[in-house]
């Protein structure tokens, strides 16, 4: 009876979607900092609105943070879907994202 209450408690997980613009922000990193990004973007498909993600204000969209790096993103819960819209430098990741 245990077992069965764990393993119907568990979280879906979502799929990741990236916008085409994600590719072209991940070859301005250098690549030891990419893979470091991409494995925490692989996080947010089992836990989007982990310790540490937080809304950003005035937007529909999370923040990340990987080292210097910050990932925006999109939940969409009814369809189990994160979108990440950009990835960049914390200074300037922000600026029209």
């Amino acid at each position: 009876m245990k077992n069965s209450l764990k393993t119907s408690a568990r979280m879906e997980k979502y799929k990741l979607v990236f916008k085409k613009s994600v590719a072209k922000d991940l070859r301005d990193i250098p690549k030891r900092d990419v893979a470091g990004i991409l494995k925490r973007i692989r996080t947010l498909a089992t836990e989007p609105r982990a310790r540490g993600c937080e809304r950003l204000s005035g937007q529909e969209r999370y923040r990340a943070r990987q080292g210097v790096y910050r990932i925006i993103y999109e939940i969409r819960d009814e369809v189990l879907v994160v979108v990440v819209v950009k990835v960049g430098h914390r200074k300037r990741v922000y600026r029209g994202a």
